[in-house]
């Protein structure tokens, strides 16, 4: 199992990895009467992956996890060296759903009023009129976000959170859905301002966009020598095949999936261990618990069941809470990472049967 979240790119996934045909038994709830997750809507969510992939090549993974996000109205956090599609995943996702979205690239020199809007004053009427920000659409890309100082990354957190901006004292709604999809070079720190941990707590998922494998690499160049233009998304065959309505419908059903009370101590202590580890100087809060049981949930309901197990935890730990933890010193000197302190955590706590 990668510590992403992977799964076939041409059709819904029928169960997580590691996953079991059937509920374990010991604890597992009954399903609500009547209730099955609908094969319809998981279809209509798999069809997005499949339009995707007509643009991106090799990045199944990340395209899954920002259909969980936007199942559980989270955040996400991307991060890939430059140049693996993290702007055209984005723009693809979006126009497979019928969503807007916008771009932000942000400098040392943006304002938060780049952002998040600013009264203008209008000399024809002689009153000040709102002129809305990009952050008003409903995917907004945030490319590069530590590399603008940290008032106008704070900006975003009343937005992510409250989902409105307030503007001299008026808060004014964000559309719905809203989902901001931050970027970071994970290769080049200088010049940059770290986030914070209380803001990076609030991002649902952190995605690695790897390198692709060679195979994946090839068929980039063969798209581009047959005439693909990543400016031309309609020209790849790319359109619409959900909208909102679909992502409504979606999230209602993933709020009726039911989860046992083992596997919600299962969660607990999954992050509680991260407390408990010698390598961190931080781990999991409370909210990132609720997190992990929220993306758990989703990917049950995208696996076609109507209950969460113990290895749908497992399979969203890694992207819920890796940028949850923080390392000590001499742990990062000695070469430990989250991932290794999360492998550790996960092998050590015992899986309700």
């Amino acid at each position: 199992m990668t510590d992403d979240v992977t799964v076939p790119p041409s059709s819904p996934p029928s169960s997580p990895p590691s996953s079991p045909p059937s509920p374990p038994a010991g604890g597992q709830p009954a399903a609500p009467a009547g209730f099955a997750p609908s094969v319809e809507l998981r279809q209509a969510l798999a069809d997005v992956r499949a339009q995707v992939a007509k643009a991106v090549v090799g990045q199944d993974a990340a395209v899954s996890g920002l259909v969980i996000a936007l199942l559980c109205r989270g955040h996400v956090l991307l991060e890939g060296v430059p140049g693996v599609a993290k702007t055209l995943l984005v723009r693809t996702l979006a126009a497979s759903l019928q969503l807007e979205t916008k771009r932000v690239q942000f400098t040392p020199d943006l304002m938060p009023g780049d952002v998040t809007g600013s009264l203008v004053y209008d000399a024809r009427t002689a009153q000040f009129s709102f002129r809305a920000g990009p952050v008003f659409t409903n995917l907004l890309l945030a490319d590069e976000i530590n590399r603008t100082p940290p008032k106008t990354q704070s900006s975003l957190l009343e937005a992510m959170e409250e989902r409105q901006v307030s503007v001299d004292g008026e808060p004014r709604r964000l559309p719905d859905p809203f989902l901001v999809i931050a970027t970071q070079n994970p290769v080049e720190y200088e010049g940059t301002y770290p986030l914070p941990e209380a803001q990076l707590d609030r991002f649902l998922l952190k995605l690695t966009l790897p390198l692709p494998e060679r195979e994946d690499e090839v068929e980039v160049l063969a798209r581009h020598a047959a005439g693909f233009d990543p400016r031309d998304l309609a020209a790849a065959g790319v359109r619409p095949v959900a909208d909102q309505a679909v992502l409504d419908r979606a999230r209602a059903e993933v709020a009726r999936v039911q989860v046992a009370r083992e596997v919600l101590g299962y969660a607990v202590d999954v992050c509680r261990g991260t407390r408990r580890s010698p390598s961190l100087s931080l781990g999991v809060s409370p909210r990132g618990a609720t997190a992990l049981l929220a993306t758990a949930r989703a990917w049950a309901w995208l696996s076609g069941r109507a209950y969460v197990t113990p290895d749908d935890v497992k399979a969203l730990a890694h992207p819920t809470l890796r940028h949850r933890v923080q390392l000590r010193a001499e742990a990062e000197l000695e070469g430990v990472t989250a991932e290794t302190v999360l492998d550790t955590v996960l092998a050590s706590v015992p899986v309700p049967r």
